[in-house]
């Protein structure tokens, strides 16, 4: 059972529906369901929400020429989505059944993904799970290889980030924090950072949009080393066109990890964003880029499923008739 709220000004409605186990999970639908077009699912980053796509869903349900149905979701103990008793099940197993119950509650059969970061982990765990569920995917800063790097400095701040008390100290704190990552960012760029951060409140007061419990996910991992690689899991995404995203600056998504991708894959199509970091934000022209692939491999597997035109299988050449 889920209900229903419509928020910012008409551009989408909050959905919510219960996990297997009955928390809360909280999903922006942009645009309605159309007859043809794809569905496209966006999964964020570990601590971050569905104000991530917010940009991106607004090209996608608003394209003139095939509008789509986007669902943006925030994983449990982020965004509007109910906090867990227990942080251990801040675990992608979890969230990728979390994922399963929330397009079954809204009728989603196959579908584009967009996974930034620990989304991308997710898209990865869900073609192991349903593979006929993905049409085509795009991995926003995340690789099978993930960098101990990036790991460590993620871990230094996740949970730990002070309360600004307004908008303008929080974008201070993100550019002292991730002035490198993200070097030539304007200030709209940082207020989106921002605002996928911190959540105010009725008060005007600023909150973290997760649950700080995340912080133990990571201090459980031993960044000694780095994690071990997932080929098995990405090569679960060979029946599907890829696009894979990284920052000019990512620490957490190397180049040579990129390039393994591309020989690995038969149709990954590469794309990094110059001047940014871990995670490339989904605005501008990156919008535009994902939602021009989406089309295009949508427009492939038209193609493939109507098979050769009727004139030209009635040239094909006859067999000699044998006698």
């Amino acid at each position: 059972m889920d209900a229903t709220r419509r928020d910012s000004g008409q551009d989408y409605v909050s959905r919510f529906v219960r996990a297997s186990d009955g928390l809360e999970l909280h999903v922006r639908v942009y645009g309605a369901a159309p007859d043809r077009a794809w569905p496209v699912v966006c999964l964020p980053g570990l601590a971050r929400h569905a104000q991530d796509f917010h940009e991106l869903a607004l090209v996608l349900s608003r394209d003139e020429t095939r509008p789509r149905r986007v669902l943006a979701l925030d994983y449990r103990g982020r965004g509007l989505s109910a906090r867990d008793d227990d942080w251990k099940n801040y675990a992608v197993p979890v969230e990728t059944q979390d994922v399963l119950a929330v397009l079954a509650a809204l009728g989603v059969g196959e579908a584009a993904f967009v996974g930034t970061s620990r989304g991308g982990l997710i898209t990865m765990a869900l073609a192991a799970a349903r593979p006929a569920l993905l049409k085509a995917v795009v991995l926003n800063d995340i690789g099978p290889v993930i960098e101990g790097k990036g790991l460590i400095r993620i871990r230094g701040y996740v949970g730990k980030l002070p309360v600004p008390k307004s908008w303008d100290e929080a974008i201070d704190a993100l550019q002292r924090l991730q002035g490198a990552q993200f070097p030539g960012l304007d200030r709209e760029g940082w207020m989106a950072l921002a605002r996928g951060t911190w959540t105010e409140g009725d008060d005007g007061k600023l909150a973290l949009a997760y649950d700080p419990a995340l912080m133990k996910t990571l201090e459980e991992l031993d960044l000694e080393q780095s994690p071990p690689p997932l080929w098995p899991l990405f090569e679960g995404l060979a029946h599907a066109p890829v696009l894979a995203i990284r920052g000019e600056h990512s620490d957490l998504l190397s180049e040579a990890t990129l390039t393994e991708m591309q020989t690995r894959h038969p149709s990954v199509e590469a794309h990094t964003v110059s001047g940014e970091g871990h995670a490339p934000l989904l605005r501008g022209a990156l919008a535009r880029r994902i939602a021009d692939f989406i089309a295009a491999a949508e427009a492939g597997a038209e193609r493939a499923s109507s098979g050769p035109p009727a004139a030209a299988a009635a040239e094909e050449p006859r067999l000699p008739r044998v006698q």
